[in-house]
């Protein structure tokens, strides 16, 4: 993948080209969590520049440090310009980290070894780097432990932020798809996409033209894409397009993390904020499911929802003949401790 670029199609000709075929628009898939690696990406790249500071500056402040030790390795994997190597972002249907990791170690030597001889083209690389090309197995297993702590460090203290955030994106295009279809969820991924049927244009670094050929698009949102979306540099892998959610400003303060349990329990009750933190991880439950789910009848799921409903936490809508539940933008903004600026 490249790192950033332009962000609105008019400012050059560079785009990315997503060609779609008629089997292409009925096998594209909605990521409905986080990608823990694209995370680590793309956030690196941020963290190296200046970019976004009214909404990542205070992130960016508090875990500069975090670079320490494992700068010397991975913002030389990913500069924030320019090419990082496709191997770093594996197709991983799972929000785990762990897997995502195993699937970096098992890269094969000859896509390391063209990943890397394609970073070399664009800086010099130190030693190390060579032993990643040819696939060492200390120096592979060194990278995904800096890559870990990293993780740990600077994403994870905020994960519930970026959880809440990409569910509420997840649900509203889910909802946009059902409703307008998703060539209208196409164009409205970001102001820097147009959709020219059979063609999705978007504002990217180079010129480069996707040809999905039936394999399908997934669709990957991502709090830390800024700007412009992204996708693989080689073609051949499976194809995903990353592009932005709209974090808001204050979302790193102290005041803006999540709260825990206890705290949520005590605002909502103990069973109405179970309800809540299901409907949120698991949309579109009817009443029934989410009985199930949370271990009530379904008299008390149903009170539980109208409740939640009643303050704006829910929304309820009918489906097949059954109420179906989605967190609201009011709800998403409490799991991601915003409630304070909210009510």
């Amino acid at each position: 993948m490249l790192g950033r670029g332009t962000a609105a199609i008019d400012r050059g000709r560079e785009m990315l080209r997503v060609h779609f075929t008629a089997d292409d628009l009925t096998r594209i898939r909605i990521r409905a969590y986080p990608h823990p690696l694209w995370e680590v990406l793309l956030s690196l790249h941020l963290l190296q520049t200046r970019r976004g500071a009214a909404i990542f500056g205070p992130w960016r402040r508090d875990v500069r440090t975090a670079l320490h030790p494992t700068g010397d390795i991975l913002t030389t994997l990913a500069p924030p310009k320019g090419y990082s190597p496709d191997f770093l972002t594996p197709f991983v249907d799972s929000p785990s980290l762990d897997d995502g990791l195993e699937a970096v170690l098992s890269t094969s030597s000859a896509t390391l070894r063209a990943d890397m001889t394609r970073l070399a083209s664009q800086t010099r690389l130190p030693s190390w780097a060579w032993r990643i090309a040819g696939g060492d197995a200390e120096m592979m297993r060194t990278l995904a432990d800096r890559i870990r702590q990293y993780h740990a460090k600077a994403l994870l203290p905020y994960a519930q932020v970026f959880n809440s955030h990409i569910r509420e994106d997840w649900a509203r295009r889910a909802e946009m798809a059902m409703t307008h279809g998703l060539e209208h969820v196409l164009s409205t991924l970001h102001p820097s996409t147009r959709w020219r049927a059979p063609v999705l244009e978007v504002a990217y670094p180079v010129d480069q033209d996707l040809y999905l050929d039936g394999r399908g698009l997934v669709l990957v949102p991502s709090f830390f894409c800024w700007q412009t979306s992204m996708t693989f540099a080689d073609p051949a892998l499976r194809p995903v397009l990353v592009y932005p959610v709209d974090p808001v400003i204050g979302w790193a303060t102290k005041q803006s993390l999540a709260p825990n349990a206890r705290s949520l329990d005590a605002l909502l009750g103990r069973t109405r904020a179970t309800v809540l933190q299901v409907i949120a991880d698991k949309p579109y439950l009817n009443t029934k499911e989410l009985a199930i789910a949370t271990g009530t009848t379904p008299s008390g799921a149903s009170q539980h929802a109208a409740v939640l409903r009643d303050a704006g936490l829910v929304n309820t809508q009918r489906r097949n003949g059954s109420a179906v539940h989605t967190l609201s933008k009011r709800g998403a903004a409490l799991l991601a401790r915003e409630w304070l600026a909210v009510f």
